[in-house]
């Protein structure tokens, strides 16, 4: 009978002690790690060999809710990094009135020039999940989503800050003699992607290009791609098109990892070593630059992150290194 409530007493303490060591770990994913905002800085050679570097801050992922001062504030701070660019992949809004932190946070970046992208969270709201259920399959699908007021934050970019709708769209932007030849889709994760249009709209600027061989500008001309879930058929099509850079989001990292292995989980098909970072998309005989942001937010139904903290980037863009 000793022995065997010794056992019993062993049991029960280990029993403690592993439901201690995850009350622990779970208060440090949820107030300390969701909000150790983190720079990250990569570059990539991507410029022709005589142009200046460019910096793109690229933010992904904000889940915006109106009472997180603490994101707002970071996220403010960054125009301190006086970037030439602002690449927005998506998934701004986390609740109904996610416009009024998104205008708090982003107001001081009004005339940076910048693009931007949808994601899934720009037109639902979040809803309450199962976690386990993104090991076996993606989570597009919004059960009884509520309706976010995409118009408004729309306005909120284009009028106010200035920035170029990339959804399903191409457009361009010069910064210090070099051309930014942008082209970005809608929400992949939702099939709201557009491939067929986008090609037809990169062929009609392709021609009318032709048409304008003595403009000088063409000849310093990077082409870069926008995402917000980066699957490989949308990685594929802008690698063809002639993306030389692409920036994505929407994996938050894997959000929740395993300290030395990283995601777990990536909801899409991407690779999960390229989850969050920068690397090199191949596709046939061609390849892009890729930095997938694991981004700033989380939903409000599971506002943890673990062993990924959350993020922007700012990208420098380099030239080329001139072969001789």
């Amino acid at each position: 009978m000793a022995a065997s409530m010794s056992t019993g007493g062993r049991l029960g303490t280990a029993a403690a002690v592993v439901a201690g060591l995850g009350a622990l770990t779970f208060g440090y994913a949820s107030i300390v790690e969701r909000n150790a905002f983190t720079l990250r800085r990569v570059t990539a050679p991507v410029l022709p060999p005589d142009a200046e570097p460019i910096t793109v801050l690229h933010l992904s992922d904000l889940h915006m809710a109106p009472w997180q001062r603490r994101k707002q504030a970071w996220l403010r701070s960054l125009a301190d990094l006086q970037p030439d660019v602002v690449i927005n992949t998506g998934d701004n809004l986390g609740h109904e009135q996610g416009i009024d932190g998104i205008r708090a946070a982003l107001s001081v970046f009004a005339g940076v020039p910048g693009a931007f992208v949808h994601g899934s969270n720009d037109y639902y709201g979040p809803s309450a999940k199962n976690p386990f259920k993104y090991f076996v399959q993606t989570s597009s699908k919004h059960v009884s989503p509520t309706t976010l007021d995409t118009a408004a934050l729309e306005r909120f970019f284009m009028d106010e800050l200035g920035w170029m709708d990339l959804n399903n769209a191409v457009g361009e932007i010069s910064i210090r003699g070099t051309r930014l030849d942008l082209f970005g889709v809608d929400d992949p994760h939702k099939h709201f992607d557009r491939l067929d249009t986008l090609t037809a709209l990169i062929d009609e600027r392709l021609d009318a290009e032709t048409l304008e061989t003595d403009d000088p500008s063409l000849a310093h001309t990077v082409t870069v791609g926008v995402m917000h879930a980066p699957y490989r058929r949308g990685l594929d099509a802008l690698v063809t098109q002639g993306a030389q850079f692409i920036f994505a989001g929407h994996t938050h990292g894997g959000q929740v990892c395993v300290p030395g292995y990283g995601a777990l989980v990536t909801n899409c098909d991407i690779p999960r070593q390229q989850a969050k970072g920068l690397s090199v998309w191949r596709h046939a005989l061609r390849s892009a630059y890729l930095n997938v942001s694991a981004g700033i937010g989380t939903s409000i139904y599971a506002p943890v992150r673990f062993a990924c903290r959350p993020e922007a980037s700012l990208v420098t863009l380099l030239p080329r290194r001139t072969v001789v």
